[in-house]
């Protein structure tokens, strides 16, 4: 079974991490949505929400391709969360050039850690290239329609977190 980890704290989750899944689930038989806990960035959405949406959002893609879409929280390093799960290849999306030099910096730490785990980099479709978490919440934290960023329910829990 082809096991494929795609990480990120997901807060929120976006179209342009769901283009990434729906990618990447082609690719694998089992696709699991590492959820980074991450307490130094301070998300806006508990971990238990950012699962609820993950697991929401991907339902029907899975069922639509026929993989099995798993959320897994993890809050250790991401090669020691990549065996937990069995995964033998990580992937990450990239969206500008920015991107990857960060991206590649990781490759060399996981590779020096177990060089059996491949990393592989997807890019979302053009028209999600620009779509930045941090982005998204500070539109929504302003008033603004997000709607074009992130799906329905999301936009909906964004509304909800900036109208209290």
């Amino acid at each position: 079974m082809r096991i494929g980890l795609y990480p990120g704290t997901f807060d929120p989750l976006t179209l342009g991490h769901l283009d990434i899944i729906g990618r990447a689930a082609a690719l694998v038989d089992r696709l699991v949505i590492g959820v980074a806990i991450n307490r130094d960035k301070g998300p806006l959405f508990a971990l238990e929400e950012r699962v609820a949406m993950i697991e929401a959002e991907t339902a029907a893609p899975a069922a639509r391709l026929g993989v099995e879409i798993v959320a897994h929280p993890f809050e250790n390093l991401l090669i020691d969360c990549a065996h937990e799960v069995g995964a033998q290849v990580i992937i990450r999306g990239l969206r500008a050039v920015a991107d990857f030099e960060y991206e590649f910096q990781m490759v060399g730490m996981n590779r020096a850690m177990d060089d059996r785990i491949e990393t592989v980099f997807l890019m979302a479709e053009a028209r999600h290239q620009a779509i930045a978490s941090k982005l998204v919440k500070e539109i929504a934290r302003l008033g603004g329609d997000v709607s074009r960023f992130v799906p329905p329910a999301v936009a909906q829990a964004l509304r909800d977190r900036f109208a209290a």
